[in-house]
Order: structure tokens, then C-alpha cells, then sequence
């Protein structure tokens, strides 16, 4: 499954470049996760890790709150196009750091590409010190402007590795979690923009080479139509002195 994902991001890395230059939604997601995780941090965030940084649209964001930013991604083409001067490619669900390393651990748009996300918050919460803050968002989904599923009646739902319930429910059980929904418009050519990027056309056609799965994916939302949402969960959690002991 990991080998699978790290495939699907290498071959990502322009086309992923190429939706957020038009919609700007990582950056301005990892813009509000950054501003909530400081605001449950106790003192200014020195030491941040971006676990799966991607090409960086969070890394502007992080750094901007003073934080030194470690990138830390899967994918060796994506980490090419990332601008942070701290770049480590590595597995999030096995991190190469020693505890109590950093101040803070940012999943902008990641933790739900992996199918053991306790796994990856274990690790974050042991490379995280006393106090410190965990963030994390995940998709919601797309929906009409009268709150029906976008796809309702299509043949495929777009799913991520593991469910978004499942990592607030990880991140619950380890950290004091607080959560909340962000929704955003968006076309539907952002829509299919999204789901031209290989690694998020795999959400539809996991099974598919990258070329046939971008393919049948343009072709299912081709006639969506209108105004649309798209909603994400935001959850922030503090590291305490409980979460040691019991560890």
C-alpha cells in the first residue's frame, strides 16, 4: 500500500503544482491549520515538522508564524519541488527523528493518505514535546449548493485511504483534540482539476494505471454542473503530561 502512494506522488508532482496554482486551497488550508495550531500552543512554534510537505504549499504558511520548518514527505519528485531548506523523505508512520524533537507536527491535506493513521499519530506524538501541538485536515467531500453529495448517483465515490472519521478518532485517542468544518467554494473544473492529479484520481480508480484512471475520472464529472462546496475537517490537538504517562 505505501509503495502504492509513493508511486502515485511521484507521478503527481505537476499536476498537483498545477491545481494549487489555480486554487491556492493547500496553501490556504495549511494558512488556517497553522493559525489554530498556534493558538492552542502555549508559546510561539520554533520547530515544526510538515509531515507529508508535498511540494510545500504549507511550508509559506508554517514559516511565517517564525517556525524553522522540517519537509517531510514520501515522494522524492515532490520534495524537488519543495521550498523548505529542511527536506527529509521518509515515511510519516515511521518518522527518522528522536522524541520530543519538535514543537509541533502538521498533517496539511495528509494524515488520511495512509491506512494506519494511528500509526502516524503514534509517531507524532512521540516526536512531539509536552505541550505541544498537533494539526491535521481531512476531506469532507463536495457538495450542491442544496447540500446533496456531488456524488450522489455517479458510479464512483471519491475515498481517501482511511475514512476521515478514523483519523479524528486516532488523533483523539492520543491527543486533547479540538475540531471544527471549514467549507470553501469551488467549480466544478476545480473538481475535476483535483481529480486530474494522479495521486487524488487514485480516490476514484485505485486500481487503474495513472494515465487511464485520470482519464476515467474527467469522463465521470464531466456534466457536473453549478456552483459547488467542498469541506474539510480541521482537528488540532495538544500533546499533555497525560499522554506521557500512559505511553
Amino acid at each position: 500500500m505505501k509503495e502504492h502512494v509513493r508511486a502515485n506522488f511521484e507521478a503527481s508532482a505537476t499536476a498537483y503544482d498545477e491545481y494549487e496554482a489555480r486554487t491556492g486551497r493547500f496553501e490556504d488550508l495549511a494558512d488556517k491549520l497553522a493559525a489554530a495550531m498556534d493558538k492552542r500552543h502555549d508559546r510561539p512554534l520554533e520547530t515544526v515538522l510538515d509531515a507529508g510537505s508535498g511540494t510545500g504549499a504549507s511550508v509559506g504558511p508554517l514559516e511565517q508564524r517564525g517556525a524553522r520548518v522540517v519537509a517531510l514527505d514520501i515522494s522524492r519528485a515532490m520534495l524537488t519541488e519543495n521550498p523548505a531548506s529542511g527536506r527529509v523523505q521518509a515515511d510519516f508512520d515511521h518518522l527518522p527523528f528522536a522524541p520530543a524533537s519538535f514543537d509541533a507536527v502538521a498533517f496539511t491535506a495528509s494524515l488520511f493518505l495512509t491506512p494506519t493513521p494511528e500509526r502516524a499519530v503514534a509517531e507524532a506524538a512521540r516526536v512531539i514535546r509536552t505541550g505541544g501541538t498537533v494539526g491535521a485536515v481531512a476531506p469532507l467531500g463536495w457538495s450542491r449548493p442544496d447540500g446533496t453529495d456531488v456524488f450522489d448517483g455517479l458510479e464512483r465515490r471519491s475515498r481517501s485511504p482511511s475514512a476521515t472519521d478514523e483519523v479524528e478518532a486516532a488523533l483523539g485517542d492520543a491527543f486533547d483534540l479540538r475540531t471544527g468544518i471549514w467549507t470553501f467554494d469551488t467549480t466544478p473544473r476545480n473538481l475535476r482539476l483535483f481529480h486530474a492529479v494522479p495521486a487524488m484520481a487514485a480516490r476514484l480508480y485505485p486500481r487503474l494505471d495513472a494515465q487511464t484512471r485520470i482519464e476515467n475520472a474527467t469522463a465521470l464529472l464531466a456534466d457536473i454542473e453549478g456552483l459547488l462546496s467542498q469541506r474539510w475537517r480541521w482537528m488540532v490537538g495538544v500533546r499533555t503530561e497525560d499522554a506521557d504517562t500512559n505511553r
